[in-house]
């Protein structure tokens, strides 16, 4: 197996505090893997064996509900750690992670998660941060799935994906991965036909622009208005007369 130079996390966030030494040692622990488009690095319910951290691509977090909806928990980004079951406790993988396109990932043995943690307090303090911030934003989606309309819905899933993945072109800010209308229905909680009418409306508007596998927000200001006002407009509605 060829030897991984510690140039290839050097420059990542989460290890950005480690001295060269610590960094040569994460990365003798690691292997690389190359995962093909619409390949499954892991499935939810398999035993965990290792952690991830994503080096080139993007994948998936799925979840399958108890009726069998398919639900998109989140997207991975380049310098993500994921598949971290053993962080949680568990034994076995919450859900499945699935490469959008071809990617490049990192992969360490679960087995050596907790001294991995004891030996390095900068990454360990980095992992808890992140942890903390997809806590707060699972509240907020399990907020909005309770009590937001589909349009609102669909508008906060293409603002998140704005700011973890977008990229400015010269039309918009254009969703910097391929990304379907189905999975934009999954990560939003609700149907392909309720997301094709909403965004068809939207393009009308010179909101968006949609193309095969690709969406450009064209106003981003004017899609953050429109989700900011339903929200308000929801919560005053739930409030009533006091």
């Amino acid at each position: 197996m060829a030897i991984l130079d510690r140039s290839l996390i050097q420059a990542l966030p989460l290890f950005s505090a480690m001295s060269e030494a610590e960094l040569d040692e994460v990365i003798a622990h690691a292997k690389s893997q190359r995962v093909p488009k619409g390949v499954a690095v892991f499935r939810e319910g398999e035993i965990a064996k290792s952690f991830f951290v994503l080096l080139h691509g993007r994948l998936k977090v799925i979840k399958v509900t108890p009726l069998g909806q398919q639900v998109i928990v989140r997207f991975v980004n380049p310098g993500e750690i994921y598949g971290i079951a053993k962080a949680l406790r568990r034994e076995d993988y919450p859900a499945s992670a699935i490469a959008l396109v071809d990617s490049v990932t990192l992969a360490w043995p679960t087995e050596i998660w907790d001294s991995f943690m004891a030996a390095h307090p900068a990454f360990a303090a980095n992992v808890m941060g992140m942890m903390g911030q997809r806590l707060q934003e699972a509240h907020t989606r399990l907020k909005e799935l309770s009590t937001e309309e589909v349009e609102l819905r669909v508008a906060h899933t293409l603002l998140r994906l704005v700011h973890q993945s977008g990229r400015k072109i010269e039309d918009g800010i254009l969703v910097d991965f391929p990304i379907t209308q189905q999975d934009i229905a999954e990560a939003s909680g609700t149907t392909l036909h309720s997301v094709s009418r909403v965004l068809s409306a939207w393009e009308n508007a010179g909101l968006v622009s949609v193309e095969r596998r690709r969406i450009v927000v064209r106003d981003v200001r004017g899609l953050a208005e429109l989700a900011e006002r339903g929200t308000r407009d929801g919560h005053d509605a739930q409030s009533g007369p006091c």
